[in-house]
């Protein structure tokens, strides 16, 4: 391996070590030159038969509030509408990996085990978007299914290394995409499009607890099999 592809891997996984979900930023808005340079970024990303079935709508400044108040009050009146189901389970390892990553935050929060009030206090901040000044949708189209989807899952994980790369701190929502009747009449998006998720973005807030945490990963061994002969 070349020098050079090793300083490029090295900043790679400098990113990816970096990045975290978010759940607490600055007010302070993100200049619009830089949101360009990450949609830029991210619209490189590869896409089945290069379809790019991503759309992108960003709300900011009293956009976003209006539409922070509108999907706030329909999330905490209980209403569930998205275009894609949860997962149906989670088992084993998958549970186990979900268990410590919910326990690491509300620990981290003071929320005592089995508080299931306060849990559900804090699933709803998803729809404040944990403070952020920005907040982006991503939608795809119906007609592509499930790939359009998987597309746009990877434009998201682009848009947040973008993001990482430029000094901001992201996480992504799926929570946000089971608003998704509210989400089309909102913003005006056809019958034809299917919501994916939300990103909020912006300056995160480091000196906040809530952002001092950090997820583990699997061993490579755990997730990848080798198969020569």
């Amino acid at each position: 391996m070349q020098r050079k592809d090793e300083e490029r891997i090295a900043v790679l996984e400098e990113l990816l070590g970096e990045r975290f979900s978010c759940r607490a930023f600055r007010p302070d808005p993100v200049p619009r030159p830089v949101i360009e340079r990450i949609l830029k970024a991210a619209q490189r990303t590869a896409s089945w038969c290069n379809s790019q079935p991503w759309q992108v709508v960003i709300a900011s400044g009293e956009a976003k509030e209006k539409f922070r108040k509108a999907i706030y009050a329909s999330a905490a009146s209980g209403v569930d509408d998205g275009d894609f189901p949860f997962p149906r389970e989670y088992r084993g390892v998958y549970l186990q990996r979900r268990r410590e990553s919910g326990f690491q935050l509300y620990n981290t929060l003071g929320i005592a085990k089995g508080d299931k009030a306060a849990y559900a206090k804090q699933a709803l901040e998803n729809f404040n978007f944990f403070g952020a000044p920005h907040v982006a949708i991503i939608h795809t189209d119906e007609a592509l299914g499930v790939y359009g989807a998987i597309d746009c899952g990877a434009y998201v994980s682009n848009f947040m290394l973008a993001a990482q790369a430029l000094g901001l701190g992201t996480i992504p929502q799926a929570a946000l995409a089971h608003q998704s009747g509210l989400i089309r009449r909102h913003f005006d998006i056809g019958d034809d499009r299917r919501v994916v998720c939300g990103i909020s973005f912006g300056f995160a807030d480091r000196d906040h607890r809530i952002n001092s945490y950090r997820t583990t990963r699997a061993e490579v061994a755990e997730a990848a099999t080798f198969v020569d002969t």
